[in-house]
């Protein structure tokens, strides 16, 4: 019984392809198999067979399968999302040249590099002093039921790397980073949603010296690129200027870091915009207009006359401004009372770089953040640090005309066989050029003499290298100068010394 079963099984199996394959009319089709999948299910139960398919008990198999359904083309989107950018190589050449430019002067400083992850725990960044990073976080609950959310800065990774050690790093820490941040912002040029960051921290120095090594840093950078301080300005200002003021009205200290973000607001929005916040925190107008007139002050000697000469915030001020003269960098630095910075974290030197023609927004921005860590349950620890985007930066190098140009690819010589002959001969040429330390673009198909030269002009090469028949017979090949249109012939045992020479 169990045999016959197996083979009704077996012939309905057959059946019901057959007609697949031979039956145009789709309804005897669908009968068909409908009638198979039956008898088949019977049969192998009565086989003892265990549970059958579910491919064998699906009533629209045939549907889903057949090849002359059509299936919908959905139209690729080849924008990328919006507010983020595609890097082709011309570009990356570009971003590897400003990195490469920024690595080159935190060496210098004695910083070493860092990073972490993209991805971070939310809690690091929901801090309740109405900061806008708050609210333009890209984040989500991941299949782990976390909250986590991409970093819209790198300050907070960097406290809670420091955290992780315990105490174990010895300090001062001065570690630089060039991460990717996102935010889902408002869109202007400069701004975008994600950007990447040159961060430079120093952890474990109380002093201004901090501060003034970092913005003596930032000059250097400027400097290296081309720009003077006629096109850009640091203004600099301390958050115990706007302290001192608030407790002079009696404000208590905890309402300190709120009231900074909401004034940092006034900038770009007028004060009726951020009244009401402002009046939850205790602040009357009165108040308000006492603290916006302060900010207005944009010179050292002013502001002493409104807090005195033995106001801490203002020996601190005097203090970084001397401490830019002795590096040389006081023709940068602004004294400008209204920088407070939008972050709640700050504590007191804060400083933001400028387009002196006011076309683009700010540039850079940093300052001191004393207490971040005992905001996360760690030891006090002095900090200060600045974030330098890369969008701004690079218009503002190009509205100066000081960007160069990224339209060569960078390789050295490219090199051609002239026949498939000859392709091995072209392997060991390319590999003893890259040996020698030379950017080799080997040529990977056949093509013909000209498309060779054309495309190496292309590409900005400085070399072509040719083997030809006659040069492979000599143990040669033929290197042409594409800059001077010059060639000469080279021993291919001897393209190491040949390369030393240019």
């Amino acid at each position: 019984m169990k045999l016959t079963s197996i083979m009704l099984f077996l012939t309905l199996s057959q059946i019901s392809k057959r007609a697949v394959a031979f039956s145009s009319n789709a309804n005897v089709n669908n009968h068909v198999m409908r009638v198979a999948a039956s008898y088949s299910q019977t049969a192998l139960a009565a086989a003892g067979g265990g549970r059958v398919s579910n491919a064998v008990q699906d009533k629209d198999v045939l549907a889903k399968t057949s090849a002359d359904k059509k299936q919908q083309k959905v139209k690729l989107d080849t924008n990328p999302p919006k507010g983020t950018r595609d890097f082709y190589p011309e570009e990356m050449r570009l971003r590897t040249w400003l990195f490469d430019q920024w690595r080159s002067v935190a060496a210098g400083y004695g910083f070493s590099e860092y990073d972490a992850p993209v991805l971070e725990s939310e809690a690091l960044y929901t801090r309740k002093a109405g900061e806008e990073v708050t609210q333009q976080l890209y984040n989500f609950v991941d299949k782990g039921d976390r909250s986590v959310a991409l970093r819209p800065e790198m300050t907070p990774s960097l406290a809670r790397m420091v955290m992780a050690k315990k105490g174990g790093l010895p300090l001062p820490l001065k570690w630089f980073s060039i991460p990717q941040c996102w935010r889902y912002e408002r869109m202007t040029r400069g701004r975008r949603r994600e950007h990447f960051q040159w961060n430079m921290d120093v952890w474990g120095v109380a002093g201004e010296e901090a501060d003034a090594e970092l913005l003596s840093a930032m000059v250097t950078f400027f400097k290296k690129v081309g720009l003077t301080s006629e096109d850009v300005g640091i203004k600099v200002n301390s958050r115990m200027v706007i302290g001192e003021i608030l407790t002079e009205l009696g404000i208590p200290e905890e309402k300190f870091a709120a009231t900074c973000v909401l004034v940092d607001k006034l900038e770009k929005v007028p004060l009726d915009a951020v009244q009401g916040d402002l009046e939850e925190l205790g602040l009357d107008r009165s108040v308000v207009e006492r603290l916006t007139g302060v900010l207005t002050v944009n010179s050292v000697e002013a502001i002493e006359e409104i807090l005195g000469e033995e106001s801490p915030a203002v020996q601190q001020i005097k203090k970084l401004i001397s401490l830019c003269e002795g590096y040389g960098i006081e023709d940068w630095i602004i004294f400008d009372a209204s920088v407070v910075r939008g972050l709640a974290y700050y504590t007191g030197v804060v400083f933001e770089a400028f387009d002196r023609k006011g076309v683009l927004r700010a540039i850079a921005g940093g300052g001191r953040y004393d207490k971040l860590l005992e905001t996360f349950g760690g030891d006090p620890t002095p900090a200060a640090g600045f974030g330098f985007g890369d969008a701004v930066i690079v218009e503002l190098l190009k509205d100066r005309d000081l960007l160069p140009s990224f339209d060569a690819s960078g390789v050295d010589t490219v090199v051609f066989a002239m026949n498939e002959d000859l392709y091995k001969a072209a392997l060991d040429v390319a590999s003893r050029l890259r040996a020698a330390g030379q950017k080799v673009d080997l040529v990977l198909e056949p093509k013909k003499t000209k498309w060779v030269f054309k495309y190496a002009n292309r590409i900005g090469a400085k070399y072509s290298a040719i083997i030809g028949s006659q040069e492979f017979e000599n143990g040669e090949v033929a290197i042409k100068n594409l800059e001077a249109s010059e060639q000469e012939s080279v021993k291919i045992a001897e393209l190491a010394e040949w390369v030393d020479k240019q």
